[in-house]
């Protein structure tokens, strides 16, 4: 599944900068919508060196824009006095209609705005938002073991192919 998507990500011109494995251990993921993400040059240029963490970021509604909050892009190295902010807020590009489909569904109780990966396509920084749900602890554990099954289910089909 992992190489299908990778090969389909290099036919549309995406390069994956990072992806936030933790929503998908925390949230049961529903609907995604791919948004543009206001930035600074020396935060686009220390995003090319590969660096950037999701880990903690949630986007919140906010007098109709909508706000990237908690997400950590590291000072550039190479930039002096000009330098930006590593954890501040960073506002994402939204169409009103798309703003107020996703603001309808997330200020339901118990879902939140989740970043799942960021990239760039075509040279613009793009993230993918899902409407998440936080899970239960035997939630995960459910998840947990049907990703082992899933891995068990692999591993036997590769072996019989040798």
């Amino acid at each position: 599944m992992a190489r299908n998507r990778k090969k389909q990500d290099d036919e549309e011109g995406i390069k994956l900068i990072c992806r936030n494995k933790r929503a998908f251990h925390e949230y049961s993921i529903g609907d995604r919508l791919e948004c543009g993400i206001v930035l600074t040059g020396t935060e686009v240029k220390s995003l090319r060196d590969g660096s950037y963490s999701l880990e903690d970021a949630y986007a919140k509604i906010e007098d109709g824009e909508v706000w990237l909050v908690g997400s950590d892009i590291p000072e550039y190295s190479m930039a002096h006095r000009m330098n930006h902010k590593p954890k501040r807020p960073r506002k994402l590009l939204l169409h009103r209609r798309e703003i107020e489909k996703f603001a309808g569904k997330a200020s339901e109780r118990g879902y939140t705005l989740v970043p799942v990966r960021m990239y760039f396509k075509e040279g613009r920084a793009k993230i993918e938002l899902a409407i998440a749900r936080g899970k239960q602890q035997h939630d995960k554990r459910q998840s947990l073991k049907k990703a082992d099954a899933q891995r068990d289910i692999r591993r036997a089909l590769s072996a019989r192919r040798k």
